[in-house]
């Protein structure tokens, strides 16, 4: 199985005319995903390499079934973009656009969880979702990625979503789903949602999980792996080196004090049971090691 996306996932790419919607919508869909419809505000009616473009998301719902959205505009217009998609009923919004304003990640968030708990917002500034042989939306390379499982990924930087995904090919390991949540303050997805998931999926035996400096999501991830993670969970942290102080990478990575720090989200993820590993390169030799002596 896979978590959140399958084969049957009917996607709407907002932006699909853009240059950036047009070109991952296509490879997208040259992977096999069910690329059935665009959307741009204006543009209704046309087409772009034979899939329909409709002027709202609502339109493109009726026409077509879809049931997620590929997010790919700029970022003065991410967030009512999210909302109209989650106004139409689409459960799933994957949004990549890098950008968006604090602020309106926070109004979105809110607004998600008061008037619309049926949809679940993958991002902002994230790489996407991709279950190998199956579906992929987002901007996520799918010939790094090795269908079959066992192995569920989840990252909050993009750069190591791919590496994650390459170096289990490297060694025959295939991947239920690879999930990256993106690294900014607000995400619509964190470790703990699909932690969850990934517990909850038969076919997932194991699950890699990719950290960073900044906020207190591993923490979190480590308390719920702690209570509730039968599986076995192999981590790395990036930022060890990060010089105190400075500000590092995506805007989530903000140290505060003793909080946030690579060093405490190590320990409270090795307290919580979790193999703990000093490099991406080591994470897929781990978890080798894990599913061999299984």
């Amino acid at each position: 199985m896979s978590i959140f996306v399958d084969e049957t996932t009917k996607v709407v790419v907002q932006g699909l005319t853009g240059g950036q919607g047009r070109f991952h919508g296509l490879r997208n869909r040259a992977y096999g995903t069910r690329v059935v419809a665009g959307v741009t505000p204006g543009k209704g009616g046309q087409d772009v390499e034979g899939i329909p473009v409709f002027d709202t998301v609502a339109e493109a719902v009726g026409a077509t079934g879809a049931d997620a959205s590929f997010v790919s505009v700029p970022p003065r217009f991410a967030a009512d973009a999210i909302l109209e998609a989650a106004r139409a009923g689409i459960p799933l919004v994957v949004c990549i656009t890098e950008g968006i304003p604090a602020h309106d990640e926070a109004r979105v968030f809110a607004t998600l969880r008061a008037e619309h708990p049926g949809t679940r917002l993958l991002g902002p500034n994230c790489p996407g979702i991709i279950s190998p042989g199956k579906t992929n939306i987002g901007i996520t390379a799918g010939e790094i990625a090795l269908p079959g499982g066992p192995v569920g990924i989840v990252s909050r930087s993009g750069t190591l979503t791919y590496q994650a995904l390459y170096e289990l090919k490297q060694l025959g390991i295939g991947v239920t789903t690879c999930v990256g949540i993106g690294g900014d303050p607000v995400p619509g997805t964190n470790f703990v949602d699909c932690l969850r998931a990934f517990e909850a999926d038969p076919e997932t035996g194991a699950i890699s999980l990719f950290g960073e400096i900044g906020g207190v999501e591993e923490e979190r991830a480590a308390e719920l792996i702690a209570k509730e993670v039968t599986k076995p969970v192999v981590a790395y942290i990036a930022g060890v080196t990060a010089p105190p102080g400075k500000k590092m990478g995506h805007a989530g990575a903000i140290v505060s004090g003793s909080k946030g720090t690579a060093k405490a989200k190590m320990e409270a993820l090795a307290v919580a049971g979790v193999h703990v590993v000093d490099n991406p390169t080591e994470a897929g030799r781990k978890m080798a090691e894990i599913l061999q002596a299984r």
